[in-house]
């Protein structure tokens, strides 16, 4: 080859090396354009949701398998809704013992079914709790759980662990107005953490999004009863505990006995007390005054060994009035707390000597805490033979106090 081609051929291979070089940013925009920039951002974006964990892709197989699911299951009780009385059409409430045939529909089918209302044993429990055990061995597997809800709808959750991390899909199907099953959702997360603990419960956390994406705290915490509880302890539990709980006065949560009550937030359990008793909402319109003195005291008295007396030494009073003291709970007199969310769980009956019984009973806690027992106490009532009964002091044991917030009383007395 002559040297001048060769010359040539080396400064064109320059220019083009030179090109190359100075419209590299513009050739990347136009193979972008093409449709490369766009796939590499929804691998980013999917990427993202696999390491998040939550919004996760449902396959067509899931999706189809969730959904025929739910149909097979809202045929099932189909009947059962259009024959029930639903309320108001804005929003549809079932009837308890419409619920309870539901359940037992599904029950039938060997499905694991329960609901949504405290102190609901879960039926066909041990394909969930056989699941959970094995998970625990490392075994992979799944289960599936439906929950009938209130409105007659249901829902479905299927449990998979691949021998490393645990996952939800869950679904939803709800009642079109002409009594039609609606899929209304479908989901696939990833669980953070879980636990099946001894007494009985799968606890879990869901992933969930968190700051800075979101600015306020997204609460992912689950808490299934998948061991049943006897039905005595149950009875207990709606009679005894449920309509004090945790929040709004400290009968439950406080050290108390029958020498030892000028503790106990009587301005506060009033109402509760009253919802016991009436089985309706305190009307707290009827008393802007405040609660007259025999109403407050004879209220008081009907659950605790206590004088009229002891009652005004303890509790705010108005001399002039007559009346006691009573304000709502509010942002004034409350600082919200998740143990305040808490609900009490009878878990063991013991008959004393003297014809008491003593009740231990476990503070189960959903939100964040995902605790099965933030405190255990014990509670000690007196029944009557009419059924009637009188508390007559809680104990809280293992140094519980030290894991619960300082309570706040509805009045602070002068």
């Amino acid at each position: 080859m002559k040297k001048r081609e060769i010359l040539l051929i080396i400064i064109l291979l320059c220019c083009v090396s030179f090109c190359a070089c100075k419209n590299g940013g513009e050739r990347t925009e136009i193979i972008s354009d093409s449709g490369d920039r766009k796939d590499i951002a929804e691998e980013s974006t999917e990427t993202d949701r696999l390491e998040k964990g939550y919004d996760l892709p449902v396959s067509d197989s899931e999706r189809q398998e969730a959904e025929d699911d739910c149909k097979e299951m809202m045929g099932l009780i189909s009947e059962l809704y259009k024959n029930a009385d639903k309320g108001c059409a804005s929003n549809v409430v079932i009837a308890d013992e419409v619920i309870d045939q539901m359940v037992e529909k599904l029950k039938s089918a060997g499905c694991s079914v329960t609901v949504t209302a405290a102190y609901s044993n879960m039926e066909n429990y041990k394909a969930l709790e056989d699941f959970l055990n094995a998970a625990i061995k490392g075994s992979s597997g799944s289960s599936v759980v439906y929950e009938i809800h209130s409105d007659g709808g249901i829902g479905r959750y299927k449990y998979s662990y691949d021998g490393k991390d645990m996952y939800v899909l869950s679904a939803k199907a709800t009642w079109s107005d002409d009594d039609k099953p609606v899929i209304t959702y479908i989901s696939y997360t990833r669980i953070k953490e879980w636990r099946y603990t001894e007494k009985g419960w799968f606890c879990y956390e869901l992933c969930v999004p968190e700051y800075p994406e979101v600015t306020e705290i997204v609460d992912g915490s689950c808490m299934v009863r998948v061991k049943p509880i006897t039905e005595e302890n149950r009875e207990m539990s709606e009679k005894c505990v449920l309509g004090l709980a945790y929040q709004g006065n400290n009968l439950l949560c406080s050290d108390w006995d029958a020498d030892h009550m000028e503790s106990l937030d009587y301005n506060g359990m009033y109402e509760y007390l009253y919802a016991m008793k009436y089985q309706e909402k305190f009307p707290s319109e009827d008393y802007p005054d405040g609660i007259p003195k025999d109403e407050f005291e004879s209220l008081i008295m009907e659950y605790l060994l206590i004088t009229a007396e002891e009652i005004q030494d303890y509790v705010a009073f108005d001399e002039e009035k007559q009346t006691y003291l009573w304000v709502r709970l509010g942002c004034l007199n409350y600082a919200p707390t998740y143990f305040g969310t808490s609900f009490p769980e009878v878990t063991d009956i013991r008959e004393n000597d003297d014809g008491t019984i003593t009740l231990t009973v476990d503070a189960v806690c959903s939100m964040i805490l995902c605790d099965d027992a933030v405190i255990t106490h014990e509670l000690t009532v007196q029944f009557a033979e009419d059924g009637s009964f009188q508390y007559l002091g809680n104990k809280i044991l293992d140094d519980g106090i030290s894991n619960i917030p300082e309570y706040q009383y509805r009045i602070i007395r002068e």
